[in-house]
């Protein structure tokens, strides 16, 4: 075409390219208006932010806050949850108990995948699944969840982020066969003592997580990728009590439901085991006298938390090298992590944390 004929069919096409151009404005405005996300700290709404895409690997059913950290990323608008993987243990039975969750609150889009097994024995939560069927889960189930966590970070577009809030067998044997998923992702953690202990102790305390596989936590904190954690200093103080607790207990949905009904029995598997001759009135009354009143220590959920903002705590980029004996000690021969060492507004979390449950 010439460039008079050019500017001739410009002018005729003008008003036609104009209309057209506003359409497609006004409908991407909408499209963005369709899908707000929230602000992690207020619960406002954020509109036009990428989903972020996340791995979860949890040694649910050792500890019940696990349980609550799934709950909250389940209903956390911000991430794009891909696939959640289980650590530590019996990780089929482990399965089990996420894949009837998902299922009680429909989100069996999520593929599930069985980590690196150490025994086939019972877990805590074992009553709430014992009845179902990992086999009639209506979603995907990985038997071998490292190479699942492999193929789903090496085949995204976009950099995902690996949550990890229990032991790490599964995140090293996935380095350890593709080394190149630290290039493709980022690592948010349950793990680690900074400046302070269980309990708020003034010491640093080996924590649960690096030191029941210490090795595996050593390779997994060499590795080249964005490292960001929760140490005790931060995670190890978070138990929901009065009206908060009792906003999540008394929700009526099937979420809350299916998390309280995982605490009761978490709670009760060790009273039973080591109380044989207790009555059955006694063991409902010791359970009662805590599930109804309070949540336990729900370190995990701060690992979600730092998944998709770091605005309520401080942080520190420390070097942290991962001892033999499990301390995770601030060393000039170690690797630059994220560290959440102390909150500016704990009270913040917790109200965030309710509000997301019961939403």
């Amino acid at each position: 075409m010439s460039p008079a004929n050019h500017r001739a069919w410009g002018r005729r096409r003008g008003v036609s390219l104009s209309k057209k151009v506003t359409f497609v404005c006004v409908l991407a405005v909408l499209t963005l208006a369709a899908e707000p996300l929230v602000c992690p700290a207020s619960g406002t709404a954020s509109r036009g932010r990428q989903k972020i895409a996340v791995i979860f690997d949890t040694d649910i059913c050792d500890d019940i806050d696990d349980t609550w950290a799934l709950a909250m990323l389940l209903q956390s608008p911000e991430f794009d949850v891909k696939l959640i993987t289980t650590e530590v243990g019996n990780t089929e039975s482990k399965a089990r108990t996420i894949a009837k969750l998902l299922q009680t609150v429909g989100r069996t889009d999520i593929p599930i995948g069985i980590g690196v097994q150490q025994h086939k024995g019972g877990h805590r939560q074992d009553a709430w699944a014992k009845d179902y069927n990992l086999s009639s889960y209506p979603g995907k189930i990985h038997t071998d969840g490292v190479q699942a966590i492999i193929d789903t970070v090496m085949s995204s577009r976009r950099r995902i982020k690996i949550i990890a809030v229990g032991p790490l067998p599964n995140i090293a044997a996935a380095l350890e066969r593709e080394p190149k998923i630290a290039q493709k992702a980022e690592f948010v953690g349950m793990h680690g003592s900074i400046y302070k202990g269980y309990g708020g102790s003034a010491k640093p305390s080996p924590e649960y997580n690096v030191k029941a596989f210490v090795k595996e936590a050593q390779k997994v904190f060499a590795a080249p990728w964005d490292m960001t954690i929760t140490p005790l200093d931060t995670c190890g103080v978070i138990v929901l009590k009065g009206d908060k607790y009792q906003k999540v207990f008394k929700h009526d949905s099937p979420l809350t439901r299916a998390l309280i009904e995982n605490y009761r029995a978490w709670y009760t598997q060790p009273i039973v085991a080591e109380n044989k001759d207790l009555s059955a009135e006694e063991i409902e009354k010791r359970v009662n006298e805590k599930v109804n009143s309070s949540s336990s220590v729900l370190f995990d959920t701060v690992g979600i938390y730092l998944g998709m903002s770091t605005e309520l705590v401080k942080m520190e980029k420390l070097k942290i090298k991962v001892t033999d004996d499990g301390f995770t000690r601030i060393d000039e021969a170690g690797k630059l992590i994220n560290c959440a060492t102390e909150w500016k507004d704990l009270d913040a979390f917790e109200d965030l944390l309710v509000r997301r449950l019961v939403k």
